[in-house]
């Protein structure tokens, strides 16, 4: 099978795009990518990335957009639709998997212009306006929060299961903000650090780039060691050193913790669209998996007291045992028994 994948913007979506694509090249499939040149696409597929062929055509977010803004974004998405035609027919796909994401919408309206079958993967509990639109035209709607969905779980790099491990003592705490980093979890981990070198906790801490020159130097001022980084994609190592994290609430990180037996406090990015991050939060701690607080809450004494009583080994146990494993190659397979169906 000839299978395209499309959609980014973010390190969730793409976090996505790469679990199925390495499901389907796994399986003897030849996967390509379409993203755009907006975002963190090229970031994470320019260069090592499981694709026969990545290609990143311009594009910017038309949602967010206003007046002539808005238009001039609709005609980039117009170019790159014609774009991906070409992109589509030259390497004879036979079905295209939309991840999401303001990068998704090229390569998804070309493959339905072409009748080329098209699946779509929703990542968070609200739905995004672009997998709405093109729900009723997908031979499969998946989502980890569907009822309806055809399949259950989140698609995550098999190596947070891997890694996983339970989680029974805390001598570190990973901070994550995210692909660009956040200020406010970057501030409360500044805030905290001093108490927990003396409780003996050691700091992980991926304070994206635009923060990093602040952050290295708070700690270096304070006197406090924390490993830091701007941007990694040594992720699932650093999550599998840490015992608790305090992150955002992005869906793929949160279903990458809990795929590896980390207790999280989830922080919600409070200017996502619908609100998609407090959402997501939400399930976790309705099914005692985790925590959430919002930014203008007292994270401090929050982040202080779970420390001082984590209940580690508890939420870790639940944690392992409700994810779902290859729930990436149940996606692929799902697409060649439609493919061969048809």
């Amino acid at each position: 099978m000839k299978l395209c994948i499309t959609g980014g913007g973010t390190g969730g979506h793409l976090m996505i795009a790469e679990a199925l694509a390495e499901a389907a090249v796994a399986d003897g499939n030849e996967v390509i990518f379409i993203g755009s040149t907006s975002g963190q696409d090229r970031k994470y597929f320019a260069q090592n990335s499981p694709f026969s062929h990545v290609y990143f055509l311009e594009t910017t977010g038309v949602v967010n957009q206003k007046g002539l803004g808005k238009l001039k974004a609709l005609l980039k998405v117009l170019r790159a639709f014609f774009q991906a035609r070409k992109i589509l027919k030259k390497h004879k796909i036979q079905a295209t998997y939309s991840v999401g994401g303001f990068s998704a919408a090229p390569a998804a309206f070309a493959a339905l212009s072409l009748f080329i079958p098209l699946f779509i993967h929703e990542q968070n509990a609200v739905e995004g306006r672009l997998n709405s639109l093109l729900k009723r035209y997908a031979k499969s709607f998946v989502s980890a929060y569907d009822e309806d969905s055809p399949i259950k779980g989140y698609p995550v790099k098999e190596i947070f299961y891997k890694k996983a491990r339970l989680r029974t003592e805390l001598t570190t705490i990973i901070f994550l903000g995210g692909s660009h980093g956040a200020k406010a979890i970057n501030d409360l981990a500044l805030s905290v650090a001093e108490k927990l070198q003396k409780m003996g906790i050691n700091i992980i801490h991926q304070a994206g780039d635009f923060d990093y020159a602040r952050v290295k130097q708070a700690y270096k001022e304070m006197g406090v060691e924390a490993e830091l980084y701007g941007f990694t994609k040594e992720l699932p190592e650093l999550i599998t050193r840490a015992d608790l994290a305090v992150s955002r609430a992005g869906a793929s990180t949160l279903w990458e913790l809990t795929a590896n037996g980390c207790p999280a406090l989830f922080i919600p990015y409070p200017y996502a669209a619908g609100d998609h991050q407090y959402h997501n939060a939400q399930f976790i701690v309705k099914n005692g998996l985790g925590w959430c607080a919002r930014e203008d809450e007292d994270l401090k004494s929050l982040l202080i007291k779970i420390v001082k009583n984590p209940q580690l080994q508890q939420k870790s146990e639940k944690l392992l045992s409700y994810t779902t494993k290859d729930v990436a190659a149940q996606m692929i397979k799902d697409v060649e028994e439609k493919i061969n169906a048809s």
